[in-house]
């Protein structure tokens, strides 16, 4: 749910940035000035929109990483509880295995010490 509301966020602000571009540059254009400061504020403002659009990027690099961190640190969670269970269940069929053997063990060597007595028709 996290990564969907961080989805929508990054969405946002590339909006508002495309959005905050088009109206400025639109502004700009159309306002009543001279072609060198319409030149000179274009430029300054596109430096700022630069500037404001690196620090998104570098936030948005920072929540990738941090998420990537996250991953990789529950898939090794994961990995480590997998193990656990993996040996256990190995000791369980290993326990198994070995009450199974000790009572056919127990089952043959009373067959042997007393033979079932076989009916006689009368």
């Amino acid at each position: 749910m996290s990564n969907k509301n961080e989805t929508h966020t990054g969405t946002l602000l590339v909006g508002f940035l495309v959005g905050g571009l088009a109206g400025a540059a639109t502004a700009l254009l159309l306002a009543p000035q001279a072609g060198d400061e319409t030149r000179k504020q274009i430029h300054q403002k596109a430096r700022e929109l630069q500037g404001k659009a690196e620090g998104a990027l570098n936030e948005a690099a920072a929540k990738v990483e941090t998420v990537a961190a996250d991953i990789k640190r529950r898939a090794e969670e994961l990995q480590t509880q997998a193990h656990v269970v993996l040996e256990e269940g190995q000791k369980q069929i290993a326990k198994a295995m070995e009450e199974t053997k000790k009572a056919a063990t127990a089952t043959l060597d009373s067959a042997v010490e007393k033979p079932k007595e076989i009916p006689t028709k009368a």
